[in-house]
């Protein structure tokens, strides 16, 4: 069996990390550019190809509206989504959008999210066990996006459900859109698309401190943003919080590999940023970046056709010899740390401040509360072919 093949065969199969990790090294190696007939889809490994891929969305787009069935509540729900968008579209959005969503709207909320954060641990206080997605790692990052959009806190749970929806298992890894996941990914769409209508539309005649007021009011150069380009962005906010969650587990996975940088940490929370960048690198949340070819491209030794998908391996790119010394040794002070897992170009993530910001408060707020943290049995985890991190993290805790 070639190389290829054993990669083809990921299509049909769950993976766990270690077993895509193996196959990204032997593919850097043997086939950095592979064409997987049965999955319909090429495959780039490389960090330098991957870097290339994301640099330039005039060949490689962002656009997979052609693959999908016309739908009118997904393409309401799309039609402001940054992430998949190309110029000159994508400029006009993010222009608008980063003039709400600015990186002092996020510095300030860094009081509440260390209320938010102590909240959800108060609520273990005693415990010597804690699930880390359903206590923390989830409802942290989904309660901050509903509080900067105003959300009402009734209204939360259902904002929960939403955000699980769209991340469900089978988005992560059915790389070819189809019309069976379009229609159920519509029913959820649709119910999120009146409530946010609504919401917007509210704000329009009377606005209030949040970000949807913030976008509701968001002009450039006589632009403004529309209702359904409103709805797109608060859906990728909401979607966003997978990769966040992701994060926090597997910083907590690291540390719990690492004893010793755990204990470094917790002497100095300043090396947290550091230790933060090397846990996107080491265990990237989002393992493959899709794009489609616009035109007949050279990439590696191979000639991919125009209208082509593309999963351009972040996960792998992260671990490449060819740009990390060490890749597999996990090292927080490692300098420079140019990984690919937040993006990079036109689609380097918006949220990243965000991320970031959260997952810092919690991991400080978790090591300053115990002085011990141990990963439990039951861990479970998604599949690693689109999303790598626990899905449940069981922990047992030690007092500080």
């Amino acid at each position: 069996m070639t190389a290829t093949e054993r990669g083809t065969r990921l299509a049909d199969q769950s993976a766990d990390a270690a077993t895509m990790l193996a196959w990204f090294r032997r593919m850097r190696e043997s086939e950095p550019v592979s064409h997987d007939e049965e999955a319909g889809v090429w495959h780039v490994f490389r960090h330098a190809d991957v870097e290339r891929v994301l640099a330039d969305p005039g060949t490689f787009s962002s656009d997979f509206s052609s693959f999908m069935p016309a739908q009118e509540d997904v393409d309401r729900f799309i039609k402001g989504n940054l992430l998949r968008k190309d110029p000159p579209q994508h400029r006009k959005l993010r222009t608008l959008v980063s003039k709400a969503f600015t990186p002092g709207v996020v510095a300030r909320l860094a009081p509440r999210i260390e209320v938010i954060a102590d909240e959800l641990l108060d609520a273990k206080a005693g415990a010597d066990q804690l699930e880390l997605v359903a206590d923390l790692a989830s409802p942290l990052p989904v309660t901050v996006i509903a509080e900067l959009l105003g959300i009402p806190a009734e209204d939360r749970p259902m904002f929960g459900r939403w955000a699980d929806s769209l991340v469900a298992p089978e988005s992560q890894t059915s790389f070819i859109p189809n019309e069976d996941r379009t229609k159920a990914m519509a029913v959820v769409m649709r119910e999120m698309n009146a409530y946010c209508l609504e919401h917007i539309r509210r704000r329009r005649t009377a606005p209030s401190q949040d970000l949807v007021s913030k976008l509701v009011a968001a002009e450039v150069d006589g632009q403004r943003l529309d209702d359904d380009e409103i709805i797109g962005f608060v859906g990728l906010l909401l979607a966003g919080h997978i990769t966040t969650t992701a994060l926090l587990t597997n910083v907590i996975l690291c540390l719990d590999e690492f004893p010793d940088i755990a204990a470094a940490l917790r002497a100095d929370p300043s090396a947290l940023p550091g230790a933060i960048e090397e846990v996107l690198r080491f265990r990237t949340p989002l393992a493959p970046s899709m794009r489609r070819t616009t035109r007949e491209v050279r990439v590696g030794e191979h000639t991919v056709p125009a209208g082509r998908i593309l999963l351009a391996w972040l996960a792998s790119a992260n671990r490449d010899e060819r740009q990390f010394t060490a890749p597999d040794t996990f090292d927080i002070h490692r300098a420079p740390n140019p990984h690919l897992s937040l993006g990079h170009g036109i689609h380097f993530c918006l949220g990243a401040p965000l991320a970031r910001l959260e997952v810092r408060i919690a991991v400080e707020k978790m090591l300053g509360r115990w002085s011990g943290i141990a990963v439990a049995d039951g861990v479970e985890y998604h599949d690693a072919r689109g999303i790598v991190g626990a899905k449940k993290l069981p922990l047992r805790l030690r007092w500080a």
